[in-house]
């Protein structure tokens, strides 16, 4: 299933496909606070290699954010998808690591002897993982292998290296746990392929096909204005609502779910070329301005300044909200507001 093959009898035109990911993420009217919320913004996790871009993403999602939301109880902070740190809700852990475990028995014997080696050298402990690497004699980043199994959490504040610790085995089947992926996936990023969901978590294309087939029943094929792509069959009546509030503004953080696409997927947010390289850099991505559901530049934040830079003119209202959002950005030990900076 990497490609349509059947003649889809539903057509999605891009507005109706952004306006369901904007539906579905929670970024047209924020969630009422909550660990329930929490774990809704979450739903296909939280990047967060950029130093606090979790909390950023659960504020673009949540109303009162606190500075601390990010490490909520019903939170935990793992080796996600591409072995990315991730925030997820705690009863999902397995569904963003054991659902990632390499099919391939060499894959596979890798990860679990890494997690043997650090559940024994840890023997309870919670140390930083450089340390560990060192007392392993292997470079730390080989701890991440470890991360599929479902037995490793990690704290990272973006200012120390990562402390790591092993906890118990999830109690469900690495086959369950990768369909349920798939489900998140393609409830929150979709339409989608198999090749897309691979590039996304980081698995072989072949998993990644045997994971839409085993779903096939419940799945819709679909025409995108980029081609052939699934959804869930449950999520098709979603794609035909409109008339929703939609929000002035979200300043959202560099890795968000809702731009965390690749290749020509990325057309859709972003048909314009030129832009799509200034959101999608070689390097550490900027955030993104998303003003009335659509993407209308960029944003870096420097300490207490925050630097915009529009593609094109912006009305007086748009200005007042995009410094609203700034403004309320709930980051910790800032000295002074947060001011923006029109670049």
């Amino acid at each position: 299933m990497a490609r349509v093959r059947v003649r889809s009898q539903l057509s999605l035109s891009r507005v109706q496909i952004l306006a369901y990911r904007c539906r579905v993420g929670a970024l047209n009217e924020r969630l009422a606070p909550g660990a329930d919320s929490l774990r809704a913004a979450a739903w296909a996790g939280l990047q967060d290699s950029m130093p606090r871009a979790a909390l950023l993403s659960l504020h673009a999602r949540v109303r009162e954010t606190a500075p601390s939301a990010w490490a909520d109880p019903s939170l935990v902070q793992i080796w996600g998808p591409r072995y990315s740190a991730y925030v997820v809700a705690d009863q999902d852990r397995a569904v963003f690591t054991l659902g990632r475990l390499p099919e391939q028995a060499k894959g596979r014997e890798r990860a679990e002897q890494m997690a043997t080696r650090l559940r024994e050298y840890l023997a309870g402990q919670r140390l930083p993982y450089d340390e560990i690497g060192q007392a392993l004699e292997i470079h730390p980043n080989a701890l991440r292998y470890a991360a599929t199994t479902g037995t490793v959490l990690i704290h990272w504040n973006g200012a120390r290296r990562p402390v790591v610790w092993s906890v118990d085995e999830p109690g469900i089947e690495p086959a369950d746990a990768r369909r349920e992926l798939v489900r998140r996936y393609l409830h929150v990023f979709g339409p989608a392929t198999s090749q897309t969901f691979a590039a996304w978590a980081g698995v072989s294309r072949q998993a990644a096909d045997n994971a839409f087939t085993s779903l096939a029943g419940s799945l819709l094929a679909v025409e995108t204005p980029i081609g052939g792509a699934w959804i869930l069959e449950r999520d098709e009546p979603s794609f035909g609502l409109g008339d929703d509030p939609v929000a002035a503004a979200r300043l959202l953080p560099s890795g968000d779910a809702y731009f965390l696409h690749q290749r020509t997927e990325r057309e859709l947010l972003v048909p314009d070329p030129s832009r799509r390289a200034e959101l999608w850099t070689s390097r550490v991505w900027p955030g993104a301005v998303m003003l009335d559901g659509e993407i209308r530049g960029t944003w870096r934040r420097a300490d207490a300044t925050v630097t915009v830079h529009s593609w094109g003119r912006l009305s007086r209202a748009h200005r007042q909200a995009i410094e609203a959002e700034a403004s309320s950005m709930p980051l910790p030990g800032l000295e002074g507001q947060i001011r923006v900076r029109w670049g």
